[in-house]
């Protein structure tokens, strides 16, 4: 008796089970949409990562820093992790060895032949100096320019935090070592683009022509971050002045003064043809929608380029498992086992409907009178 109870609590679990499989299925059937656009091939020439991150511990003098809250969060080791290295190693072959893994790593990918290293300034104090004690994170310009100049698929990206009192200066140096833009992560960085002091250095970067590429939305990689600073609308002054911006992630997540700030950016699109953006971190888990808009809008139509933001994509915020509505089991499953992560994010972006355009853009931008890749 008691072993026919039991088959039979086992044969309805089964049906239950099984129940819920095809409901599960029926669910995904009508709910499934596909690609955001019809899929078409990446751009047989080698692709430019418009914004590739690097960072250090200040081992083998590099002048690095990355704070001590940021090094107890969980989130460093994860940072680690997606670098392939671990911090005894770091500390033991100094803080170029991060570099060095983006260059190896890139050399093995199909479709990214270059991509741009970025340096990242610090906080400034009231008298012009970098205050490492108000800096999450510091990343130097010569640090990175010897490093990237070693190898032929890196890009140097530069920052400077024009509060500097020698920031023109420092935009000069820059471009005579090859910089091919700037960057900048305002809300950690405490700068306002709109500030009308910042008229000079917005200038001599449009005389050296360096595009900007700034943070806009809301920023959560750090331990603190003042968002309001990001707000696409504080772009308007280099715009109006003739620089070109870079607003990354299309200013995902944020909102400001009651408007979401991918709404703001796009507005600012249909008044300046010298603003783009671009769609790193997009397909990231935190995300989700976004690439979608990115590639429906019509203000950014033309407006948007390639970048993985590196190291994230090498960390589960992005999976091809997250696009069961978008994509077959089988293309989620030959996604997850492409093992470049450069060309995990490109094919990933291409199965959900980035055009080859996209994809090209940033050489466009970016590759005029550059070194090409390996």
């Amino acid at each position: 008796m008691k072993s026919g109870s039991w088959g039979s609590r086992t044969r309805r679990a089964g049906f239950a089970l099984l129940g819920l499989a095809l409901l599960g299925l029926g669910m995904r059937v009508v709910l499934f949409r596909g690609p955001y656009r019809s899929p078409a091939p990446v751009p047989p020439l080698p692709l430019v990562d418009l914004h590739v991150h690097t960072a250090g511990i200040g081992a083998g003098d590099s002048g690095c820093q990355v704070s001590r809250a940021l090094q107890d969060s969980y989130k460093f080791k994860i940072y680690l992790d997606a670098f392939g290295v671990t911090r005894e190693a770091v500390e033991r072959e100094g803080d170029a060895l991060l570099i060095r893994r983006i260059s190896e790593q890139l050399a093995t990918s199909r479709h990214v032949g270059a991509a741009v290293v970025l340096a990242l300034d610090g906080v400034v104090d009231a008298n012009g100096d970098l205050d490492r004690s108000a800096s999450e994170i510091v990343v130097p310009n010569e640090f990175v320019a010897r490093e990237t100049a070693r190898y032929t698929n890196l890009w140097f990206g530069a920052s400077i935090n024009p509060y500097r009192r020698d920031a023109l200066e420092r935009l000069d140096w820059a471009a005579a070592h090859g910089a091919v833009l700037v960057k900048w992560i305002p809300s950690i960085m405490q700068i306002d683009p709109s500030d009308p002091k910042l008229e000079p250095f917005y200038l001599r970067m449009k005389a050296l022509g360096l595009p900007l590429l700034t943070h806009a939305g809301q920023e959560r990689s750090f331990t603190r971050a003042n968002d309001a600073l990001a707000d696409p609308e504080r772009l308007r002054l280099p715009l109006r002045l003739g620089v070109t911006v870079i607003a990354a992630h299309i200013a995902s997540t944020g909102e400001n003064a009651g408007e979401r700030d991918v709404d703001r950016l796009a507005r600012l699109m249909a008044e300046f043809p010298n603003l783009y953006s671009e769609i790193s971190s997009l397909t990231q888990a935190n995300k989700p929608g976004y690439l979608d808009e990115a590639l429906r809008r019509p203000e950014f139509a033309g407006r948007l380029c390639y970048g993985s933001d590196f190291p994230l994509i090498n960390t589960p915020l992005v999976s091809p498992w997250y696009f069961p509505l978008r994509l077959t089991a089988s293309e989620m499953q030959a996604l997850a086992e492409i093992a470049n992560p450069w060309d995990r994010d490109v094919a990933l972006k291409q199965a959900l409907g980035v055009p080859p355009e996209i994809f090209s853009r940033t050489r466009d931008l970016l590759g005029r009178g550059k070194p090409g890749p390996r």
